[in-house]
């Protein structure tokens, strides 16, 4: 990647977290304190979200908001009312539930915990059937 969000260092510490090390491991190899290490993670997490959040904005700019998926909801529970409220709406959704369960959980897994939704979830659908989360 040459051009990203995201420093050199931000990258390397990311990588080596990626591994396995732990923040005081990652300190020790590249020569810095564990308290730069954990400024240097938190703000390589801070970019990557800001980036989710312009793509999110950008994939959701034509689709429409399909439902809210609430806190506590099992994630079958969820594709089901997403399959349900897409039928509604006259639009057939791309993903089988199997897919559709992976792409809600890999959309933020901040938001999940197990088989469960720890957030309220905003579903996005566009006429194709592609779905976003927020």
């Amino acid at each position: 990647m040459k051009e990203s969000l995201l420093t050199d260092r931000q990258k390397e510490v990311l990588r080596y977290r990626k591994k396995g090390y732990t923040q005081q491991q990652i300190a020790d190899v590249i020569g810095t304190s564990k308290a730069n290490v954990c400024t240097i993670e938190k703000a390589a997490m801070e970019n990557i979200k800001k980036a989710r959040e312009t793509l999110e904005f950008l994939f959701t700019l034509d689709a429409r908001e399909l439902c809210v998926i609430k806190s506590g909801s099992d994630f079958i529970d969820a594709a089901r009312q997403i399959f349900d409220d897409a039928e509604k709406v006259g639009i057939k959704v791309r993903y089988d539930t199997i897919s559709l369960i992976n792409r809600m959980r890999d959309s933020n897994p901040e938001k999940f915990r197990a088989r469960y939704i720890r957030n309220d979830i905003l579903v996005y659908i566009n006429d194709d059937g592609e779905i976003y989360f927020n």
